[in-house]
Order: structure tokens, then sequence, then C-alpha cells
């Protein structure tokens, strides 16, 4: 297997599981935040606020993993290794 299939497993599967768990964390925070106004109506306005706070700090990781992501794919080792050895020959 090339250094460049294995790039784009490891970007594929991380995607995959990035994704995973911040669907499920959003999924229990809108569950939840239902069940609240559901309970007590009054309240609506300060669990919306929070639960939209919170929905934007989950879909910031899931942003975090696309960006490592690219990262993988995009980011040419070669050309990175080449300075290395010039830093060093120097």
């Amino acid at each position: 297997m090339t250094f460049f299939v294995a790039c784009v497993l490891a970007a594929g599967i991380g995607m995959a599981l990035g994704t995973l768990g911040t669907g499920i964390g959003q999924g229990l925070a809108v569950s939840r935040a239902v069940e609240g106004v559901s309970r007590n109506p009054g309240a609506s306005g300060k669990i919306m606020t929070v639960m939209m706070i919170g929905l934007a700090m989950i879909e910031s990781l899931a942003i975090y993993a696309l960006v490592v992501c690219l990262i993988i794919l995009y980011a040419d080792p070669f050309k990175i290794v080449a300075k290395l050895a010039e830093v060093v020959a120097r």
C-alpha cells in the first residue's frame, strides 16, 4: 500500500469518526433541549440560547476534523522532508 493510499484512507476514516461523534452529540443536545422546553416552556429562551452555543461548539469539532483531513490529503510530505533536510544540512 502506498503512502498516498494510506493518506486517503486515514482522511476518510478520520472524517467519518469525527462526524459520527458530532452527529451523536448534536442529536443528544437537541433532544435534551426539546425535553427541557416541554417540561418548562417558560425557560425556552434560555434553553435555546444555551443549546445554540453548545451546538456551535460541537460543530467546531467537525470543522477541526475536516481541517486535519484536508491537511493529511494535501500536504506534500516530500517537500517538508526536503526542507528539513536542508535545515539539518546547514
